[in-house]
């Protein structure tokens, strides 16, 4: 699998600058600032609890931040107008943690739903589009499948599809292996890698699988619990080895003899 160029010579594709993220008066995240360099793929990590999916959502325009801005190619997201932050959020792609796939129809019918809307392309078109994305993610022949009717890890795949749908240059996955078998979860992260290099997507990657993390992360953000902010940013493997943070320390070094 070919590497990301230096982040020397990738320009910057996303900036969160001093956010806050509260609910009401309680504040869960704050001082989050970080950058995240086009063809990477950026690991948001941290235990549970410490409001990794919460960032997430505020990323992809599902939670205002309290306080801060989040920049796409150096535009700035909430600072939009409703109508332009649609537009800006077309270029995102989500995986939601348990896939998000309406149980009521077929993985065609699922997939084929944000061409339908944001697309003029005919029946079949969409059709052949269809047929093309569940190739990509080694679901080909399973269009007429229900939900119910295939394995948590194809469902997980089949929601990739669907990100992946309108060919976006941006990718956030919300804890992709959570419920996975570790053969399904390795397969899952190969299949990540692939869509990074053939796509040429930044993605965007919240887990505290440290397998994971591991193997596919270039960059990343630890986010602590205690603190309530992001203690620690640069590549997993990096901080592993060489940091003196103790939560992040214990963090990354959980059942490290059979890690990478």
């Amino acid at each position: 699998m070919s590497a990301p160029p230096s982040p020397t010579a990738r320009p910057e594709r996303i900036r969160v600058r001093d956010v806050d993220l509260a609910f009401g008066d309680f504040v869960v995240l704050r001082d989050l600032d970080f950058t995240i360099r086009t063809g990477d793929i950026f690991v948001i990590m941290g235990a549970s609890g410490c409001g990794k999916s919460t960032l997430l959502r505020s990323m992809i325009g599902l939670m205002r931040p309290a306080r801060g801005e989040v920049f796409y190619d150096g535009a700035p997201f909430w600072a939009q107008p409703s109508e332009d932050r649609e537009r800006m959020s077309r270029r995102f792609g989500v995986l939601f943690q348990q896939g998000a796939l309406w149980s009521s129809m077929t993985l065609a019918e699922n997939i084929a739903l944000p061409l339908q809307h944001y697309t003029d392309l005919s029946a079949k078109e969409i059709a052949a589009l269809v047929a093309l994305k569940l190739a990509l993610v080694g679901l080909r022949g399973f269009e007429e499948f229900y939900p119910s009717q295939i394995s948590g890890g194809m469902r997980k795949r089949a929601g990739l599809a669907r990100a992946i749908a309108l060919d976006p240059d941006i990718l956030f996955f919300d804890e992709p292996s959570a419920g996975l078998d570790p053969l399904s979860s390795r397969r899952l992260d190969e299949l990540i890698l692939e869509l990074r290099d053939s796509l040429g997507a930044t993605i965007v990657l919240v887990t505290h699988e440290l397998a994971s993390i591991f193997s596919i992360g270039d960059d990343s953000v630890f986010l602590d619990a205690d603190t309530g902010t992001a203690t620690a940013h640069g590549n997993p493997r990096e901080l592993r080895d060489h940091s003196d943070i103790p939560g992040l320390r214990a963090f990354l070094t959980r059942g490290a003899g059979d890690l990478p």
